[in-house]
């Protein structure tokens, strides 16, 4: 299950490895078409990135720190800085594609070190 953030526990939580943090709103009808998509890839790949949800609506001060214009929008923070915005509905096999090759940049990296 995602990780519901706030301004209390984001820092904490997106400050290791690879976090997906998901902008989204009750009222946004892509964000609740996306929401199986995001469990589904939770499911297949939470062992290697973690999942996290933000409510832009409760959370609006995170919405402007990341310079979240539209949702849905998935943030990709590595080791607590944000390297990657995908804005709008994404079918699962293109998440697929992208997880697998963040997971494997990320996985290159870390051997580098």
């Amino acid at each position: 299950m995602a990780i519901n953030l706030t301004p209390t526990n984001f820092e904490q939580e997106t400050q290791n490895g690879l976090v997906m943090v998901d902008f989204w709103g009750d009222w946004c009808q892509p964000c609740k078409m996306l929401d199986p998509v995001l469990e589904q890839l939770e499911k297949e790949f939470g062992d290697k990135i973690k999942f996290a949800k933000v409510n832009v609506q409760e959370n609006m001060e995170l919405a402007q720190k990341w310079g979240i214009q539209n949702i849905p929008a998935q943030v990709l923070f590595i080791d607590g800085q944000a390297k990657e915005k995908v804005t709008g509905y994404k079918p699962k096999d293109q998440f697929e594609k992208y997880l697998t090759q963040k997971i494997s940049e990320y996985n290159k990296s870390d051997q580098n070190e």
